[in-house]
């Protein structure tokens, strides 16, 4: 991965970079005065008693440190807000692009991997992109700045000094790719920790390890990925701390050099006190900024593996998406005249099509209703139609456009769906059926939730239409969730309606209640209704059994019986 793409990511705040650079320039050419100052009072304003000359030089200190300070405080403010808006977009870059994602890729990969991509693995490069580029900045105009008034201090220390520079950067190349390793082999580990905790601790999680008595078990496996991430973050922080501390001993060692150096036959004599003061002063200053580049070192190659990770989601492709030339629709003039026209499909991965030479007319405004026996590709045909995949070959219109020549929004607001896995968020009831229309006012809402025949039930709540659903929407029943459902789908008036088995786990009598919702729900729209219940589907107007994704049947419910096939045994 190439650090150019890195840099990328700032190239929008490179007016604002330039800034946080010239102030850091400014501030280590500012600093740099300090040992010019302290060299003159200790030559020339003690020596000579010259208090006039002592106030001026101390004041003059005084004030590079306030200006210093300054400078410090407006660059931490802009390099952070830099830092921080570059976080942002990453992390909201990150979470559309998954948006776009078809269900194939969420149905191969673990919850727990994606949040831990979003949040680990960004939170973990928060501090590398706050602060990198400014501490580069800063250490390395530093350690310029401090080199070059050694030099005019005195270039034969300057050479004693900086001779231990090749190695301490070979050594710090080691430790970083050390480092790099370990944080790859620690975000794995965070992530599969973080599908552990998704997948314990989820209400549904919950329900099962109670009911099958896997709560030791959850345990133990927390217990030992939570050990292991000890042992990752242990290697981590003491990978070649031993070389770094030896270098900071070197560099401690240097200024006792230098000292030995000035009492040198050769050297005695050629500088003041003041000189060798304020040199050994630099030199303590500049192992700071050295040590602070080589450290900023080990935690970019380091971080790099984060990088890695967040940027091969960011390279998925898309398999749906939009069109480069989408076809103008405005949902409000569909009339949901639905084609299948000769559809084949296979499931990625998949050795036979689930699929297969599937054509349906359903003309607007009417009802089909799709039957056959579990897993023969009635929910599949469904799922094309509100293209959640492609299909192989042939083509799925409404009102003859195709529906891969939409776009993804005027589609989804042309097909619902209510399914029988019915998902709430943990939120108010209002805002669950706000979902499908942000800007529905209250009155909207509660007339979708009379027509849903879900609105006594609601307003009998403690806290009404602001009675939070809980975890799934677990504080509600099968029936009553289908209900919400149906009601937030209200909301959107979709002209197609898709019910994927949505009462097959309901008792009669909320069936019946949620039967009456689906009525009032299917009124004017095209309908397609899957269904193991023949008893739901016998008034439509077109009936088709799927047998291995082919259709085998079609007509009414009184006509398949008559020709006593497939559906009359079904009905049998």
């Amino acid at each position: 991965m190439s650090l150019r793409r890195i840099g990328r990511l700032f190239s929008a705040y490179r007016v604002a970079l330039a800034i946080v650079i010239a102030i850091i320039v400014a501030s280590s050419i500012v600093a740099m005065a300090s040992p010019f100052l302290l060299r003159a009072v200790i030559d020339n304003a003690l020596p000579n008693q010259d208090l006039r000359l002592l106030v001026w030089l101390v004041a003059g200190m005084l004030a590079v440190a306030a200006l210093t300070s300054a400078f410090g405080v407006v660059q931490t403010w802009i390099s952070t807000k830099i830092g921080q808006q570059v976080i942002h977009r990453l992390r909201s870059d990150v979470f559309a692009h998954l948006q776009r994602q078809s269900i194939a890729f969420f149905i191969r990969t673990r919850t727990g991997e994606v949040q831990s991509r979003i949040t680990n693995d960004i939170g973990g490069m928060q501090s590398v992109v706050t602060s990198t580029a400014t501490s580069i900045a800063s250490n390395l105009t530093t350690a310029v700045a401090t080199a070059v008034a050694m030099t005019a201090l005195s270039w034969r220390l300057s050479l004693v000094s900086l001779v231990v520079m090749p190695p301490a950067v070979y050594l710090t190349r080691r430790v970083a790719m050390t480092r790099r390793a370990i944080t790859a082999q620690r975000q794995r580990e965070l992530a599969d920790l973080n599908v552990t905790i998704e997948e314990g601790l989820s209400i549904s999680g919950i329900q099962l390890s109670k009911t099958m008595g896997t709560g030791p078990s959850l345990v133990a496996r927390f217990t030992a990925s939570s050990a292991r991430l000890i042992d990752l973050e242990l290697r981590s922080e003491l990978a070649g701390r031993w070389v770094m501390a030896s270098m900071s001993v070197i560099f401690a060692a240097i200024p006792a050099v230098i000292y030995l150096s000035a009492g040198l036959p050769m050297t005695a004599g050629t500088m003041t006190i003041g000189t060798l003061v304020a040199f050994t002063a630099l030199q303590s200053g500049l192992f700071r900024p050295l040590m602070g580049l080589l450290n900023v070192g080990v935690s970019l190659t380091s971080s790099l593996a984060l990088f890695a990770r967040v940027f091969e989601y960011l390279d998925l492709p898309v398999d749906i998406d939009d069109p480069q030339s989408p076809v103008e629709v405005n949902p409000a003039l569909v009339n949901g005249h639905v084609r299948f026209d000769d559809v084949t499909f296979a499931y990625p991965g998949g050795t036979t099509a689930a699929v297969a030479g599937v054509s349906l007319d359903v003309a607007a405004g009417t009802t089909l209703a799709l039957v056959g026996e579990t897993g023969s590709g009635k929910s599949t045909i469904a799922a094309l139609l509100a293209r959640l995949y492609d299909p192989s070959s042939g083509r799925v219109t409404i009102d003859g456009i195709d529906v891969r020549d939409m776009r993804m929004a005027d589609l989804a607001s042309v097909v619902g769906m209510v399914s029988q896995e019915t998902y709430l968020l943990h939120t108010t009831v209002r805002e669950n059926l706000r979902y499908a229309k942000p800007d529905a006012t209250d009155e909207q809402i509660e007339t979708a939730a009379r027509a849903a025949q879900i609105h006594e039930l609601i307003a009998a709540l403690p806290d009404g239409y602001d009675t939070v659903v809980g975890s799934r929407g677990h504080r509600f029943s099968g029936g009553e969730k289908q209900r919400i459902a149906i009601a937030r789908t209200l909301l959107r008036n979709p002209r197609v309606l898709i019910l994927d088995e949505a009462t097959s786990a309901l008792d009669t009598e909320t069936e019946r209640a949620v039967q009456t919702a689906f009525d009032a729900l299917a009124q004017g729209r095209t309908t397609i209704t899957i269904a193991h219940r023949l008893s739901t589907v016998r008034d439509a107007a077109q009936i088709v059994v799927i047998d291995h994704g082919r259709v085998i049947e079609s007509g009414t419910h009184a006509s398949l019986v008559e020709d006593n096939g497939r559906y009359a045994t079904l009905a049998a």
